[in-house]
């Protein structure tokens, strides 16, 4: 086709031109996981040579670009079938652009496997020539045979995914899940328009809600909740498996990597759809529905045993801190300071150069939680948030600082894109739970050397 305005192929303009698209009018597509309109021509510009075949109305016709620029115009290569339609296209990867050359094969697996699991019926085949093999992926019941798949073998509660789907005028969701109350590796993916969301978002926030009312609606109209007992999203998404996909125009992002859904109507979608499915299914299979109340609720009572063993230490007496933190002994807020510091290794070089008397080290096991959008009463659950929460004397959600141990709260991580990660979840959680010590200037992030000049024996 002629683009009636450019005056020139609309493959041409797909490939040459930034915001050409065809997501930005709902007459081409009902759904679509693009944002800008420039997946395709970026492709084009850090690629050396791409080629466009393309099949349609009988005939196959031939493109090609070297270095963003076009070097073949479109021309009609040969023949085929009416019915024999699509696009093919060949790019070859400048690697001058590219930290290496290489493609990551098992990332590209995941991502063609979770298209076949997507769009169930179609076949997606991966070839590898340099390795000489090839995989091929056809789904007939999608997210279901998934699901299913990735926990085989293992004692799931109902035996069979409890799935789902609704589909509007704007937006759908289809779902696969089940629980695992023996435990085993959890397979949790999210798709927002066939892309993957890794970090989830708010059509994940939907599920869980979603599941959660629905359980406390069946618990209460049986009346099997004990006196005291309140259900959180976490008894009841404790050992879920689930495979989500949702489709909705317009979908936000939180950043460009597409990793996380930040669409908040999609949160309210998911959750109603799924809290109608799951208060039917349930009223259903009310013997799986039970179990799984009971262990909702076995969750609840542990959840809250642990809270009440939460103990803080006065600033003379009481009990005992964490058995990893290494105290100061000054008592005075105005030199106290605690290090929160990224793991074992760290906290012993960060303890050799402490000055003991009011310095205090305290390592972190990796990545906390990410508490930002789990409640106050829950966050205790976490053992590093809890530990955390002991060292300095100070409640989640509390505006009572008279029992803080330190002046000065530094977080201290190191100088790469891990450490950059645990300081910004240790943020969060200052932030979300800690908002007091933010206040009033207690909570510091330390700015780790991104080198050091050895000279002899000298630093």
């Amino acid at each position: 086709d002629i683009h009636p305005e450019e005056g020139v192929p609309a493959v041409e303009l797909i490939l040459c031109r930034l915001h050409a698209g065809g997501k930005f009018s709902n007459k081409n597509y009902q759904f679509s996981g693009g944002l800008h309109g420039v997946g395709i021509s970026v492709v084009n510009a850090l690629s050396k040579r791409v080629e466009v075949n393309v099949r349609r109305d009988g005939q196959v016709y031939n493109i090609a670009f070297e270095n963003g620029e076009k070097v073949q115009d479109l021309q009609v290569v040969g023949t085929c079938g009416k019915r024999n339609t699509g696009t093919s296209v060949h790019f070859w990867p400048d690697e001058t652009f590219f930290d290496s050359p290489r493609f990551s094969v098992s990332r590209l697996t995941h991502v063609l496997k979770a298209k076949a699991v997507l769009c169930p019926g179609v076949e997606i085949t991966f070839k590898d020539e340099i390795n000489n093999t090839e995989q091929r992926w056809c789904y007939q019941d999608g997210l279901n045979d998934y699901l299913a798949e990735a926990v085989n073998g293992l004692p799931t509660l109902p035996e069979k995914p409890f799935i789902g789907n609704f589909a509007g005028d704007t937006e759908a969701v289809d779902w696969a899940l089940l629980w695992l109350p023996e435990g085993g590796e959890l397979l949790t993916e999210s798709y927002v328009n066939l892309i993957p969301t890794m970090q989830g978002g708010t059509h994940v926030n939907g599920l869980r809600q979603g599941l959660l009312d629905a359980m406390r609606e069946f618990c209460e109209y049986r009346n099997i909740l004990p006196r005291g007992v309140k259900l959180s999203a976490e008894d009841i998404w404790d050992r879920c498996a689930y495979v989500l996909s949702v489709k909705m125009q317009d979908p936000q992002f939180a950043g460009q990597t597409k990793e996380r859904l930040s669409s908040r109507q999609c949160a309210a979608f998911v959750s109603g759809v799924v809290k109608d499915a799951f208060i039917l299914w349930l009223n259903q299979n009310v013997q799986a529905a039970e179990l799984l109340a009971e262990m909702a609720i076995s969750s609840a009572q542990r959840r809250m045993r642990a809270a009440k063993k939460v103990v803080r230490k006065k600033l003379t007496s009481g009990p005992a801190l964490p058995g990893k933190l290494a105290d100061c002994t000054a008592q005075d807020l105005n030199r106290t300071e605690l290090f929160l510091v990224e793991g074992d290794s760290a906290g012993g070089s960060a303890k050799q150069a402490r000055d003991r008397e009011y310095q205090a080290i305290m390592p972190l096991k990796g990545k906390i939680l990410n508490t930002w959008e789990v409640s106050s009463d829950e966050v205790l659950a976490s053992q590093e948030v809890h530990d955390i929460s002991v060292a300095i004397g100070i409640d989640p959600d509390s505006d009572d600082l008279s029992q803080l141990r330190y002046g000065k709260i530094c977080i201290l991580a190191d100088a790469d894109s891990d450490g950059l990660h645990i300081a910004t979840l240790l943020c969060a959680l200052f932030v979300k739970h800690f908002r007091a010590l933010v206040k009033h200037g207690h909570v510091y992030v330390a700015l780790p050397p991104l080198y050091r000049i050895d000279l002899g024996k000298e630093v």
